[in-house]
């Protein structure tokens, strides 16, 4: 569905993207992990379009991100689903409001179309009763729950998690994941989830990629990746301080 090829992007002195190359296949759940800073989140900005490469290629459905024009990059993000690591959620805006933005915003449906699609959503990650609510009102999990609920309420073809277990307990993270696992089966979609945390990434990943040093330098089922014989992966997944990766090496 997406392919990532020799993807370079700098930021002033700081190379991020080197070369890089990711296919992502259709219909499966592709982790990309790698340490805080190495360019994860960067990646997923080239991919709906927030930030243009300067040079490479980023493909998707058949489609060059970065040549597309505002009116087309628009209808494209329309099949994407995004879920931010705060939730991003609109503060003066109710939860019904919040999940159902994009529907009210961009496209046609009636208000009765949309409120089904809302409790559709809303039902699919375990929330009913607090579509009146303000994201203030919420707990953390709460948010990341509607955050999830609104990232899937356009039926997107493709779901994209930044760093979805970030800030919250081991107790609340295993639950994300669970509904992560659960809306990949229920809703066939491909999802491309960024993060450090490889109890995550071994839970939800079909396939498990490797960002360092601005490349991807192993892609692996999860159970291979495990048993790899690279240095650097091997570290990272261990999170062994002695090693090829240094405390120094982030691209913050």
């Amino acid at each position: 569905m997406i392919q990532i090829i020799n993807l370079n992007k700098s930021f002033g002195d700081n190379h991020v993207l080197k070369n890089m190359n990711l296919n992502i296949e259709d219909g499966i759940t592709t982790v990309v992990i790698g340490r805080s800073g190495c360019g994860k989140s960067v990646l997923l900005k080239h991919i709906i379009g927030i930030l243009k490469p300067d040079s490479g290629q980023v493909i998707v459905d058949g489609q060059d991100v970065s040549k597309l024009s505002a009116k087309e990059l628009n209808k494209l993000r329309l099949n994407f689903g995004m879920i931010f690591q705060g939730a991003a959620l609109f503060d003066s805006l109710t939860v019904y409001e919040n999940v159902g933005f994009n529907l009210i915003e961009h496209t046609d449906l009636d208000s009765q179309t949309i409120a089904r699609r809302v409790k559709e959503s809303m039902a699919l990650v375990g929330l009913k009763g607090i579509e009146d609510l303000r994201p203030a009102e919420l707990s953390g999990g709460m948010k990341k729950r509607v955050g999830l609920a609104r990232a899937i309420c356009m039926s997107p073809k493709l779901i994209l998690y930044d760093e979805p277990t970030t800030g919250v307990d081991p107790i609340l993270a295993d639950a994300i994941n669970d509904l992560i696992k659960d809306l990949h089966d229920k809703l066939k979609v491909t999802s491309i989830v960024v993060t450090h945390d490889m109890v995550s990434a071994y839970k939800v990943g079909d396939k498990i990629s490797m960002l360092y040093d601005g490349k991807i330098i192993e892609t692996s089922a999860p159970e291979k990746i495990k048993n790899t014989t690279n240095p650097v992966v091997k570290q990272f997944i261990t999170g062994a301080a002695e090693g090829p990766i240094t405390s120094r090496e982030t691209n913050e």
